[in-house]
């Protein structure tokens, strides 16, 4: 190599390193009940921060606010704080993030409009949004070239969704009357309690429409499969067992599974930005 191609490959290096300084990666989980958020380290290397979604009032307000609730941002500038507070010191000075976000399937333009409204405040230089049921699957490694069901179940959002090359065809939220469920009601209620066979049950409902109102033998292939579990409630044994028998098949929680949607953000991150042509599923809210 001459000297001069050492300059160029240095200046190149330098370049690259110059702009991920500038537009770091960070992936987000931002949940009713806990925050995750993915953030890259060293070559190969990454970190998963988990804490309570919680934020505070402005200064002299001791109140503790929830601002997500049943997956839905309902208190942006909540939101914003605390993601201001747990993402600032993670993000150099002058840098403008891309941020990948799971969100539920049907967040709706609503939902995603208060999630950039939150996120404004870090000055993104992209924010993407992968809908977490595939990004349970992208945490899990699993076949999307096959018909797969993913199960993700939150503390106040429950989803059932049918994945068909690696693209949502069908979902659904598990509901009781027009109230979404997670495995925080679990308990609650004046007829007895949400136990884990009821909404396992609930489950296997849902299934059961998807296999009704989906063409052609897509949704029996994936339930032959098995489908994925994530979530928090993917570590609750009985919960897990009540599902494996409702649905009459095996069932198979991903790794880490609390963890595993944030993770699956992460991988649609780094490819996204490795091959630009694998973004095509990552849809765009708030492009800048």
């Amino acid at each position: 190599m001459t000297y001069d191609a050492r300059v160029r490959v240095t200046t190149a290096r330098r370049g690259t390193a110059w702009r991920a300084l500038r537009s770091p990666g960070i992936a987000l989980d931002l949940g009713s009940a806990r925050t995750r958020i993915w953030t890259r380290g060293g070559p190969g290397a990454h970190t998963v921060l988990d804490v309570p979604t919680v934020s505070f009032g402005p200064a002299g307000d001791t109140g503790v606010l929830r601002p997500v609730a049943r997956g839905a941002v309902v208190d942006p500038e909540g939101a914003a704080r605390l993601l201001t507070r747990l993402l600032a010191p993670r993000v150099p000075r002058y840098a403008r993030p891309v941020i990948v976000c799971a969100t539920p399937v049907p967040g709706g333009p609503e939902h995603r409009a208060a999630l950039a409204a939150a996120l404004a405040g870090l000055r993104p230089r992209t924010v993407l949004a992968i809908d977490a049921v595939r990004a349970l699957a992208l945490a899990a490694g699993a076949d999307l070239s096959r018909p797969l069901l993913v199960v993700d179940l939150g503390a106040q959002l429950t989803e059932v969704a049918l994945l068909h090359d690696g693209v949502v065809t069908a979902a659904r939220r598990i509901e009781r009357g027009t109230a979404d469920l997670g495995t925080a009601d679990l308990g609650a209620g004046d007829d007895g309690g949400l136990t884990a066979g009821r909404l396992a049950a609930r489950v296997g409902e849902a299934v059961a429409d998807l296999l009704r109102d989906e063409p052609g033998r897509r949704a029996a292939e994936a339930l032959g499969r098995g489908p994925l579990l994530g979530g928090g409630g993917a570590l609750r044994a009985e919960l897990v067992y009540r599902l494996a028998r409702q649905l009459d098949t095996s069932v198979h929680p991903v790794p880490r599974p609390h963890t595993a949607a944030v993770r699956g953000a992460g991988e649609a991150l780094l490819s996204a930005r490795r091959h630009p042509a694998l973004a095509a599923p990552v849809t765009p809210v708030h492009p800048t």
